[in-house]
């Protein structure tokens, strides 16, 4: 015991000079329930190397869900809080509830949360929890970043949720990436910095290419650039 435990010390005393702590982020998820936040997590882990396959919700095999109810009904019930490692940094993210009765998880999260993303859902827009969720981070003046997500569903919308931020949120939303495509259409983003596209070369996602901005899309970007610029 007294072995294992030094070893744990150790290891983290490495991992302390290795990642500082101006060098560790507190990010959390959140949204409304079913618009993808595990979902989403899943996905972070396995592109920055925690995992080596994606695991799905809908088959109880994802990391975040480790409670059997989670993993049975297929929601997240409690905050769960993993570490992934990007660019000389460590990520400690909380995959926080989204079901209205456990509310008070979303709560306690906020407190340690050096920032969050706030998922959408293309088709759903801002949905009820996800105002409570970004009032809360209102609350503890926490910054956010939007995700609007499920952008291959029928009647997926992002312009519609970019409107239902400003109407309902109240807030200055401005996109650095725009859509190509929409529904079975969707093929990537355009990145509004760098003035590219990414376009996926698979089903997940999981390769891609920069190419140049679609001709039909080019004044969109054009105009978004600049207000992007502007803000």
């Amino acid at each position: 015991m007294a072995r294992a435990t030094d070893a744990l010390a150790r290891k983290l005393d490495m991992e302390e000079e290795r990642f500082p702590l101006e060098n560790t982020r507190n990010i959390g998820i959140m949204a409304h329930i079913d618009a993808g936040k595990t979902t989403t997590t899943e996905r972070i882990l396995y592109y920055t190397g925690r995992t080596h396959r994606m695991g799905e919700v809908d088959d109880g095999a994802a990391v975040m869900d480790w409670m059997i109810q989670e993993q049975e009904r297929g929601i997240t019930i409690t905050s769960a809080a993993t570490t992934c490692y990007w660019k000389d940094h460590r990520i400690n993210i909380i995959d926080t509830p989204g079901h209205v009765d456990f509310t008070v998880e979303v709560e306690r999260s906020l407190r340690v949360l050096d920032g969050s993303v706030a998922i959408f859902c293309s088709v759903g827009g801002v949905e009820p929890q996800s105002e409570t969720v970004w009032r809360q981070a209102d609350k503890y003046k926490i910054p956010r970043i939007a995700y609007v997500n499920k952008m291959d569903r029928i009647g997926a919308d992002f312009f519609f949720v970019l409107g239902m931020m400003k109407d309902r949120l109240k807030v200055n939303a401005v996109p650095i990436q725009l859509p190509i495509g929409v529904e079975d259409g969707f093929k990537g983003v355009i990145e509004l910095v760098s003035m590219k596209a990414r376009v996926y070369l698979d089903e997940l996602g999981t390769r891609w290419e920069e190419v140049s901005i679609p001709e039909e899309y080019v004044d969109q970007a054009t105009r978004y650039r600049e207000r992007l610029l502007d803000s």
